[in-house]
């Protein structure tokens, strides 16, 4: 045999070692997102946000109930004080300041992350023309997951209106713990 049938037939020659690395660095990436995705809930501020559900049980994606919060839609003005050119999927970061029973509120938007307080990272979803005065944003917080039989009693208890614990990182990511509803 030859030294080169040698080489080829010991080292990556072998098509099991393709494939465990392959699922090894999928694994690897699945649980990098994983953990970036929980890093909040762990290292976070904790807030409070009224919200109020869009849309409680969707046939093709499972139970879930769509949220919206007071900060999902801000004020033209303040977007273009913030950023001159706003286009879609800028991100942006919303200043948020301690209000009425215990809830954060909406304090002001930023182009660039601020050095301090607490402030959330979001992105402009679209152009405002369904709303002439606001712009959509989105914050990663706007699905709540919840097994099937909790998921019909959420649904009745959402109508009346809601509070979101969610937890904020220091660069402003934002992971959602649970929703309550209102008593």
């Amino acid at each position: 045999m030859t030294q080169w049938a040698k080489q080829r037939r010991g080292g990556w020659g072998r098509p099991w070692r393709w494939i465990a690395g392959i699922i090894a660095l999928q694994v690897l990436i699945m649980a990098g997102v994983y953990i970036t995705a929980s890093l909040p809930l762990y290292t976070g501020t904790e807030i409070r946000l009224e919200t109020r559900p869009v849309d409680p049980r969707s046939l093709f994606r499972g139970n879930y109930a769509r949220l919206s919060y007071d900060i999902s839609r801000l004020p033209e003005a303040d977007v273009h004080a913030a950023i001159p050119r706003p286009r879609v999927n800028e991100k942006i970061y919303v200043i948020l300041v301690p209000g009425d029973r215990g809830l954060y509120g909406y304090g002001g938007i930023s182009a660039t992350r601020p050095e301090g307080g607490v402030f959330i990272r979001g992105r402009l979803e679209r152009d405002r023309s369904d709303h002439q005065d606001q712009y959509p944003v989105r914050y990663g917080i706007e699905a709540f997951f919840a097994p099937p039989d909790q998921a019909r009693n959420m649904e009745k208890q959402l109508r009346r209106g809601a509070v979101a614990r969610i937890f904020v990182s220091g660069s402003g990511r934002a992971a959602l713990k649970e929703v309550i509803a209102h008593e």
